[in-house]
């Protein structure tokens, strides 16, 4: 068979009735074929291509058929009809795939980011770990105990000042903020921990000072000359040499806010010690160090800042007299912060805006794929919670991803099911729409809350921290129950404590407890340690409690991986159940998701018989799932008789359809509400 151009038209030749072509097919041999009888080839009669389908009577196609003849073949309905089909089958599939795809993305709620998920471990580094033996904690230290979050499935770390200080206050007198502190390290040993913690997963979130500086800061020292990019700089005032306060102002620490600076001949605004004198926030040119100082820390990585003392960052400009809370008290006695009603002082006009101008900045070095950058901010406003909760800022305008809750320190004020539920509703009830709560039990300022609530009641806190909704931030040691170590007057390290032991924060700041060996574990190449290590150390270690299941530490890591793992804990409902003298409970649940938790926890005095008959929503049967006292752990509790012991806390999984929230509209919360689709295993917006 052949094919000839004629006058730009493709013609089939005769050939193609050649019945040595049948021959062929059925077994003969083309040589044979075209040798045969017929002798000569017949004259080619051309036939354009539309006479030649006609013409065409081979059924059949064959392997090596040239273009034309293929086409010929398409063309029938036999062919065309199935390859149409398949066509618009694929074309309905991939629009249906597309918007199943679109729908599921609309409907989702938005994903949780790693601080909602992880708890947040504070290490103050001089506590530690000790790589070198001087004593005090370091940088290397921790490197060489990050595998202690990993076991703990803990993936956030916020580390306290390592700056370089002359350490007045213990890293809150910055000297440098772009270097390191040698007693800590330097900054290759920073970068060194830094990739270490990235490439096992962790995040590090840095403690940052905006309020005020070291009075050794190169800035100060420039300032107090009247050097004239830095005169201002600082809060400066005229005052009398002899008698150096311009107004009654006091710090923090006590006594009066002012100092004289004999060298500008004038006095300095310091609301922490002499040596922490304030910055000048109204100037823009230190705000814009600050930002700098912000993107110095964030270029080389850290993953978010904890904002210190912010409602100190302004004060106000006319600097007049603040209102005394005894106003029939002698002006020359108002020497506590409690003596005064901080008008002038704090959470001034002009402090948010400065503060979303540093989230800005921070959003900016989020927009990298998986490397958002946190921000929380600390501020003690106390029973006016209304102006910690300005925080989070506006619906339109973001500040703060939290501010710090510290209401559950007062918790050793009285232990009971109702104290507890209190501070937990100060929280939640003032908290703006949506937004995410967290919780502190502990920092490097408060006592431990196994001293100041009680050992017993270590257990039943750190099951609470754990199971509220939102984030829990736990002081090193917590997750092992440290307490308070009792310290000397010649012990006392803390400026606080220096003229009054009482006051001194040292206690809660002992050194971290690793194992039974010298010095706990924390200094392995000397008997030198900055403060003593608690005496319980033998038996109140690491080591120790990862051998035992029973633990305040493994009890601790189950329900770190139980709040990880189980959706009620994370996008779920919290709704109250009951509070009284001793008992405080509550539950977690997920419409559409069959498993929800119910929380039973005995902060009384003594042991507790719940009845929790009238909740219908609750099976009448309830297994413990984990109690703080081990021998409870699978107990079945009627629900009309649920027996606890003092600081005995249980979780109870249950299963039912049936949701207490709907019915109970004013006990419930939920940040982001989610439905779950048990068929599929997904979560939408309902």
């Amino acid at each position: 068979m052949s094919f000839k151009k004629n006058n730009g038209q493709m013609e089939l030749e005769e050939t193609i009735r050649n019945p040595g072509y049948k021959d062929a097919v059925d077994g003969g041999s083309a040589a044979d074929a075209s040798s045969s009888g017929t002798g000569e080839r017949r004259d080619a009669t051309a036939v354009k291509l539309d006479a030649a389908a006609d013409e065409y009577t081979q059924v059949k196609p064959y392997a090596g058929m040239p273009k034309e003849v293929l086409l010929l073949h398409s063309s029938r309905a036999r062919y065309r009809v199935p390859r149409e089909i398949l066509f618009w089958l694929i074309v309905c599939c991939t629009l249906a795939l597309v918007a199943v795809t679109i729908t599921i993305i609309a409907l989702s709620p938005p994903c949780l980011r790693w601080w909602h998920i992880t708890p947040v471990y504070q290490v103050y580094p001089r506590s530690f770990k000790d790589s070198d033996g001087d004593g005090v904690g370091d940088l290397k230290g921790i490197k060489e105990k990050l595998d202690h979050f990993l076991d703990l499935n803990i993936k956030a770390v916020w580390i306290s000042p390592f700056y370089r200080s002359p350490m007045k206050d213990f890293g809150y007198d910055v000297e440098d903020f772009r270097d390191v502190d040698p007693l800590f390290g330097n900054m290759q040993d920073f970068e060194e921990l830094l990739v270490e913690m990235h490439n096992k997963g962790l995040k590090l979130i840095m403690d940052f000072i905006p309020n005020h500086t070291s009075d050794r800061h190169r800035w100060f020292n420039l300032s107090r000359t009247r050097d004239p990019q830095y005169k201002d700089y600082y809060v400066w005032t005229d005052c009398d040499p002899a008698f150096p306060k311009p107004n009654n102002w006091v710090s923090i620490f006590g006594n009066s806010s002012w100092t004289y600076d004999e060298v500008r001949g004038q006095c300095y605004l310091h609301q922490f010690l002499k040596e922490q004198p304030d910055l000048n926030l109204r100037n823009p040119d230190v705000v814009q160090e600050i930002i700098d100082l912000i993107s110095f820390w964030l270029e080389k990585g850290v993953d978010g800042f904890r904002m210190d003392a912010v409602k100190h960052m302004l004060e106000a400009a006319h600097l007049r007299d603040e209102p005394q809370v005894d106003p029939d008290k002698p002006p020359e006695l108002v020497t506590t912060e409690w003596d005064l009603y901080h008008d002038y002082t704090t959470s001034q006009v002009g402090l948010h805006d400065m503060l979303r101008e540093f989230r800005a900045v921070m959003d900016d070095y989020s927009r990298e794929p998986g490397r958002y950058r946190f921000m929380v901010t600390e501020s003690y406003d106390y029973e006016e919670v209304d102006k910690t909760m300005m925080y989070y800022g506006t619906p339109l305008i973001k500040e703060s991803d939290f501010p710090f809750n510290f209401y559950l320190l007062d918790l050793p004020q009285n232990t009971s099911g109702w104290w507890a539920k209190h501070l937990v509703d100060l929280w939640m009830s003032n908290m703006p729409s949506g937004k995410w709560p967290n919780w502190v039990v502990g920092n490097h300022d408060r006592p431990r809350i196994g001293s100041s609530a009680g050992r017993i009641y270590v257990r039943a806190i750190n099951l609470m921290l754990l199971t509220l909704p939102g984030t829990p931030t736990t002081y090193y040691g917590e997750e092992i129950g440290m307490e308070n170590i009792n310290i000397t007057q010649s012990q006392v390290q803390d400026p606080a404590g220096k003229y009054n032991v009482s006051l001194s924060r040292d206690p809660e700041r002992s050194p971290m407890q690793w194992n039974s060996e010298k010095n706990a574990g924390f200094n392995t190449q000397t008997n030198n340690t900055w403060l003593p290590v608690h005496p319980s150390y033998e038996t109140v270690n690491v080591e120790v409690q990862n051998k035992d299941e029973g633990s305040v530490l493994s009890q601790y890591r189950f329900l770190n991986g139980l709040r990880q793992s189980e959706l009620p804990f994370l996008r779920g409902w919290f709704c109250y159940v009951l509070s009284d003298t001793n008992v405080f409970s509550y539950l977690r649940e997920l419409d559409g998701h069959k498993e929800a938790y119910l929380m039973v926890i005995n902060f009384g005095r003594g042991p507790s018989t719940t009845d929790l008959s009238a909740v219908k929503e609750l099976p009448d049967e309830l297994r413990v799932l984990m109690s703080t006292n081990t021998a409870n752990n699978q107990k079945v509790f009627q629900k009309s008789r649920i027996q606890t012991e003092a600081g005995e806390g249980l979780v109870i999984r249950y299963s039912t359809y049936t949701r207490f929230h709907p019915n109970h509209p004013a006990q419930c919360y939920v940040s982001e509400k989610a439905c779950y689709l048990e068929t599929v295993g997904i979560l939408y917006k309902c």
